[in-house]
């Protein structure tokens, strides 16, 4: 299931009427607990709302008339880096259920299967980011070690765990291909780390969009 949500941002202006993602709803067993996490180790800072009740939003989903905790989560500080304009704010919504012992939706799945598998947030400085996830009690289950090579792109990779189980990704990009075949890269750790690339740049990006012939 999709929630479309409005928002003002535009990275730019095109002919559709939704852009990219904003964030994500994720269930939780421990409000308190989930919030304490993705404030401290991920900056969602900002609780845009924390209500427990029966939300009329929610009826026509599957046990959406019952009473559930709903914490609306988002940063203060904008986006920085290369990527950060383009990408946009984002926002965590949490939910809590009480009545019942709800499903894990990761359950006896692995990494790479079809469909929604974690969320991934892009970021510079891997390493102090490490130290502070270890430093809560959530330390990397996968860490890829430096720079790890796809081919066409390069960068560190990990994944840490929510205290549900929630899996998810850290990027940490080093290297973007802008025309493969003439050996043209954009290398983001030349860059600094905070400053956000070129429009024209990124608008070049989408000479690698798959189309969808179906």
């Amino acid at each position: 299931m999709v929630q479309v949500v409005e928002n003002t941002y535009r990275y730019a202006k095109t002919n559709e009427n939704c852009g990219g993602v904003l964030g994500a709803m994720l269930g939780v067993s421990n409000m308190d607990a989930s919030k304490a996490f993705y404030q401290k180790l991920l900056g969602y800072d900002v609780v845009v709302y924390d209500e427990t009740k029966v939300f009329k939003d929610f009826e026509d989903l599957p046990g959406g008339t019952e009473k559930v905790r709903r914490v609306l989560l988002k940063r203060s500080c904008p986006k920085q880096g290369g990527f950060g304009a383009l990408l946009g704010p984002s926002e965590i919504e949490l939910v809590q259920t009480f009545n019942r012992q709800p499903n894990y939706i990761y359950k006896d799945r692995l990494w790479g299967d079809l469909g929604y598998i974690h969320l991934c947030f892009d970021l510079r400085g891997m390493t102090q980011h490490r130290a502070d996830a270890k430093s809560i009690g959530f330390p990397f289950t996968v860490d890829s070690a430096e720079s790890f090579d796809m081919g066409d792109a390069a960068g560190h990779f990990s994944y840490v765990e929510d205290p549900d189980g929630t899996l998810l990704e850290f990027v940490e990009t080093h290297k973007v291909p802008i025309i493969k075949k003439l050996g043209l890269y954009i290398e983001m750790k030349k860059r600094s780390p905070v400053k956000p690339l070129p429009r024209w740049l990124v608008k070049a990006l989408k000479i690698h969009k798959v189309k969808n012939d179906l």
